[in-house]
């Protein structure tokens, strides 16, 4: 920049991206391993993200002509691979990425019927998908088998392909990537306001100080709507809380990950289950509430009777950036010729943060992106009459959801 820095100003650096997250450490690390000085502010420790709190559940994604959606799903799943030998190589931390299955349940038979066309869509996309009778989801997951005798379970399908990640270590692992590759994360830096000058975004204002760049990415998940006007768009990441469960079995239960609707157990190779989780348009509001936990618990015990007597260890929550068309926002302001966002993944955070961070790192170092970026662009409006597909999707859950 020409105008030179006050002694409140940190120094500037070629990028500064706002936000912790899992997308942001990801674009953080992406540009970094391009040769780029690159700064992370985040407001809070990782353990605060809604990245974290995520239950790391990667359905297939196969390769194949497909919207622009699920196109960046995929081409972020092929990156996780080469990602997690990476950054195992380079931290030694292994972020738990393995294709341990996914098992879904109907519970009754028009719930079968669903099955059949769903089965029958993963494998027009090239995944592989298997119908099972009650008897097979039994020889599959023994733990089921009391809810299959007792006929809460009538069919299931396999995802061979269905993949989880360990959030927790993902993070670990990206802020260990990222300072080995010479990022500097500065945590309790929550943005407060940001100035411009003329065409560009000049810095920003924390309570730690000023920082400023020559480019910026806005990546604050859920929190992203408010400080986009200061990137000179509007955009909509409202949060919708997700809650989750962790349970303590007395042995392993399970081996893949069991869904059922909306809601899922997932078993990590520790033998702690996951029961999740709930998807709740309540603004900005972290909070666990206690009828929520005690229906997911009691989810997993009438799926898994040995869950009984498990402990419930912990539970905590997540508010996840929902868009209204379904897409995340990505790409370049449309205001402000050095400012980027990245936001709006609603539940797909974790598994497009690869596939997001080399397309925001193209388009800022002038690459031809692998993908379209056209369908992400920040300052895109909404198709006349297409429906709110976070709205939609709260209200399926509202459905779904046994009233006690």
């Amino acid at each position: 920049m020409s105008k030179s820095l006050s002694r409140h100003e940190k120094s500037a650096v070629d990028c500064c991206v706002i936000g912790g997250g899992v997308i942001g450490l990801s674009i953080a690390r992406e540009l970094a391993g391009r040769g780029l000085q690159v700064r992370v502010l985040t407001d809070g420790p990782a353990r605060s993200s809604c990245s974290w709190a995520a239950a790391g559940i990667l359905p297939p994604a196969p390769e194949c002509d497909s919207p622009p959606g699920d196109a960046l799903t995929a081409r972020s799943d092929r990156l996780h691979r080469q990602w997690a030998a990476e950054l195992l190589e380079e931290t030694g931390i292994d972020n738990g990425l393995r294709a341990c299955g996914g098992l879904h349940l109907a519970a009754d038979a028009p719930a079968v019927e669903s099955l059949r066309s769903k089965a029958e869509a993963w494998r027009c996309r090239g995944a592989t998908a298997e119908l099972l009778a009650p008897r097979e989801v039994a020889d599959l997951e023994p733990a089921l088998a009391e809810a299959v005798s007792s006929g809460r379970i009538a069919g299931g399908m396999l995802l061979p392909e269905e993949t989880q990640i360990r959030p927790p270590r993902q993070l670990e692992a990206l802020a260990a990537s990222c300072r080995r590759r010479g990022v500097k994360i500065v945590e309790a830096a929550g943005v407060e306001a940001i100035e411009t000058r003329g065409d560009s975004i000049a810095a920003v204002r924390t309570p730690l100080g000023v920082f400023a760049a020559e480019r910026w990415v806005l990546a604050a998940g859920a929190w992203s709507q408010k400080l986009a006007e200061g990137f000179g768009v509007t955009i909509e990441t409202r949060p919708v809380r997700g809650q989750i469960a962790l349970v303590r079995p007395t042995e392993p239960l399970l081996w893949r990950v069991i869904n059922l609707g909306l809601d899922y157990l997932v078993p990590r190779p520790d033998g702690r289950i996951l029961a999740g989780s709930t998807i709740e348009d309540i603004g900005y509001d972290p909070r666990t509430t206690p009828e929520v936990i005690e229906r997911l618990l009691a989810m997993a015990r009438g799926l898994v009777p040995a869950l009984a007597h498990a402990e419930l260890e912990a539970s905590w929550s997540g508010l996840r950036p929902g868009s209204p068309d379904g897409l995340p926002y990505l790409g370049l302001s449309p205001r402000y010729a050095n400012g980027y966002l990245a936001a709006g993944h609603f539940r797909a955070g974790l598994h497009q943060s690869t596939g997001t961070a080399e397309l925001i790192a193209d388009l800022m170092t002038e690459r031809e992106p692998a993908l379209d970026p056209a369908p992400f662009a920040p300052g895109r409006s909404r198709e006349s009459g297409r429906p709110d597909a976070v709205a939609m999707m709260v209200e399926a859950a509202a459905a779904l959801t046994p009233r006690r």
